[in-house]
C-alpha cells in the first residue's frame, strides 16, 4: 500500500467518527465519549497505517489527579501517537485554526479541547490559558506541546513557558513525554503516511512546587525539556 493511499485511508476514517463524535456529544452532554471514540479513530487510522507504536513508562501516568502532560513535537501523527499511549481522559490544547475546519472543529469543540491564540499577547493570552486551569481543576489533564510548534526535523527545540504557566496556575504535577521517530512517519510539510516504528517514553512527574512555593517558569521549562531530552532517541535531540 502506497503512503498516499494512506494517508487517503486515514482522512476517509477521521470523515466517518468526526460525525459519530459530534452526535455522541449531543446525545451525552459530555465530553468524555468524544474523547473516546478519538482513541479509536486514533488506534484504527495507525493500524492502518502499519505504524507501530511502542509506550514505556505508564506506570508514571497520575491516576489520583490531574496533570499536564508535556510533549515534543515533530509530527502530526503525534497526535494520534498521544491518545494511544495516554490511557486516560485528557484534552489538548490546540491552536485557534484548527477550530475553522469543518467537522474537525465541532468535535474538538464537543470533545472539550482548548483554542490557543499563539498570536495573542498580555490579558487575551492570558484568556487562553485560564480556561486550561480552569479545565485541570476540575479534574481534567491536559496535553501541551510547549516547542509551540511542530519541528522541521524532529529534533527537540526551545521551549515557550505558557504551558508551564497554565501548570503553576493549577498546581498540578507536570509529566514530561518524548516521542521519538515521529517525524520519518509523517514529516512535516508532506501529505504522505509512511509505515514505521514510534516510540513513547514517559517519565516521572515534576510537580511544580517546592518548599519555598510555586518554581518560576523559565526553571520548570528547563526541567521539563532536560527530562524530555534524557529520553529522546539520539535522531530526535539537538546538535
Amino acid at each position: 500500500m502506497t503512503a498516499s493511499l494512506l494517508f487517503i485511508l486515514v482522512i476517509l476514517a477521521f470523515i466517518f467518527f468526526s460525525p459519530v463524535a459530534i452526535i455522541a456529544g449531543i446525545i451525552t452532554r459530555s465530553e468524555n465519549p468524544v474523547h473516546w471514540i478519538g482513541r479509536l479513530w486514533a488506534r484504527i487510522a495507525l493500524r492502518a497505517s502499519r505504524i507501530k507504536v511502542i509506550v514505556r513508562g505508564r506506570e508514571h501516568i497520575p491516576r489520583e489527579e490531574p496533570a499536564v502532560f508535556a510533549c515534543n513535537h515533530a509530527s502530526q501523527s503525534d497526535i494520534l501517537v498521544l491518545y494511544q499511549a495516554l490511557p486516560i481522559q485528557f484534552r489538548f490544547l490546540v491552536k485557534k485554526e484548527l477550530f475553522k475546519i469543518p467537522l474537525l472543529g465541532i468535535a474538538m469543540r464537543w470533545a472539550g479541547y482548548i483554542p490557543v491564540d499563539r498570536l495573542a499577547r498580555g490579558k487575551a493570552a492570558l484568556r487562553s490559558l485560564q480556561k486550561a486551569v480552569e479545565k485541570i481543576k476540575k479534574g481534567t489533564s491536559i496535553v501541551i506541546f510547549p516547542e509551540g510548534t511542530r519541528s522541521p526535523d524532529g529534533r527537540l527545540r526551545p521551549f515557550k513557558i505558557g504551558g508551564m504557566l497554565v501548570a503553576a496556575k493549577a498546581e498540578c504535577p507536570i509529566v514530561p513525554v518524548a516521542i521519538s521517530g515521529s517525524h520519518r512517519v509523517f514529516p512535516k510539510g508532506d501529505l504522505k503516511i509512511y509505515p514505521g516504528q514510534i516510540k513513547v517514553v514517559i517519565g516521572p512527574s515534576i510537580q511544580t512546587k517546592g518548599p519555598e512555593g510555586t518554581l518560576p517558569r523559565d526553571m520548570l521549562a528547563k526541567k521539563v525539556w532536560e527530562a524530555i531530552f534524557s529520553m529522546l532517541d539520539e535522531e530526535n535531540r539537538p546538535i
